[in-house]
């Protein structure tokens, strides 16, 4: 399983052809690692020895794909937290060292998967120069989206600090990246179709905080989502259903028969947003799903007016933050019937 992800697409022909695949120079791998995960510090463990190093990347959404190795014994430290980022490690040949809690730390072998919330907590790792692996690089609001959306709320850093070992051997996690590695293609420049990515970005995260979520030994479902009172979760299920509708926190707030105020206290307390933060978001995504499935001749002005967008400008910045594209990229990119 995942011998030859990012080497080969679905049909067997090779990926990333043209692009630089490897390196013996530190330069180049440094630049290379600063690229696909963050900023951060790399040392060989024997001093002067240079890295035969794999280097493959690949974003499938905002989800970034990478086959990696130093090629020689090598520390890894000073992972930027800034950066936002959260790393999932799956070693694939050799061992890498990771650390868990406190002092403990773990030798992951082929098939043992390890996830580690740089914005959250410190990193370092150690290959033993044999190693390999398929790494995946995700930003962490990208994660908190897929909790809210999913769960009805965002965890706090009981589960975000936890560096962890999950899936270990042959997992349906791993079947997973094996599917998702799969699913690109060579002859449109590895990339699948938007609908497609959407799919495995999305199901890539719910899987993860789901085991994630298990090995820390915490029940999503039956967390702040069943404690929330009813008047939260209608309010939910109302910008859910009526997100293409220009509804007003006001008339939500009358619809379930509470004031205005008692529901944005109700959400900070209960999901730790505001009511308003929560609707946007799926007023976004409903728009985008719109611009997705656009007809000929519709145009992002067109499909946002419909849906009660004024302020062209605003929206698109929100956009681009929520999707890391604008609303023009979408429909430009959307797939399309033949």
């Amino acid at each position: 399983m995942l011998e030859t992800a990012l080497l080969e697409d679905g049909q067997g022909k090779p990926l990333l052809s043209g692009k630089l695949n490897d390196s013996r120079e530190w330069s180049a791998v440094n630049a290379f690692c600063n690229r696909t995960y963050m900023p951060l510090s790399t040392r060989p463990l024997t001093r002067g020895m240079d890295p035969n190093a794999t280097m493959r990347m690949l974003k499938i959404g905002r989800i970034t794909f990478s086959r990696f190795c130093f090629g020689t014994p090598t520390r890894a430290d000073d992972f930027d937290p800034t950066s936002g980022n959260i790393i999932v490690v799956n070693t694939l040949r050799g061992t890498v060292r990771h650390p868990l809690l406190g002092n403990d730390a773990f030798d992951s072998r082929p098939g043992d998967s390890y996830v580690v919330d740089c914005s959250r907590t410190d990193y370092w790792n150690i290959a033993d120069g044999h190693d390999l692996q398929l790494n995946l690089t995700i930003p962490h609001k990208l994660m908190e989206e897929t909790a809210a959306r999913w769960y009805g709320f965002v965890p706090g850093d009981d589960l975000w600090k936890k560096r962890l070992v999950f899936g270990v051997g042959h997992s349906a996690w791993l079947s997973l990246l094996d599917y998702a590695t799969r699913s690109l293609d060579a002859r449109h420049d590895a990339v699948p179709n938007p609908l497609i990515e959407r799919r495995i970005e999305e199901t890539i995260c719910l899987e993860l905080l789901r085991n994630w979520a298990d090995s820390a030994g915490m029940h999503l479902e039956s967390g702040a989502r069943s404690a929330a009172p009813y008047y939260v979760r209608e309010a939910e299920r109302l910008m859910t259903e009526h997100a293409a509708e220009a509804l007003s926190i006001l008339e939500i707030a009358e619809r379930i028969g509470v004031s205005a105020r008692s529901l944005s206290e109700g959400f900070k307390r209960f999901r730790g947003q505001t009511p308003h933060a929560y609707h946007t978001r799926q007023r976004l995504r409903s728009l985008r799903d719109a611009l997705l499935c656009a007809a000929p001749g519709e145009t992002v002005t067109s499909i946002a007016r419909a849906r009660g967008f004024i302020n062209l400008g605003v929206l698109a910045a929100a956009y681009r933050k929520q999707f890391d594209e604008s609303p023009a990229e979408t429909l430009r990119n959307r797939p399309t019937l033949l």
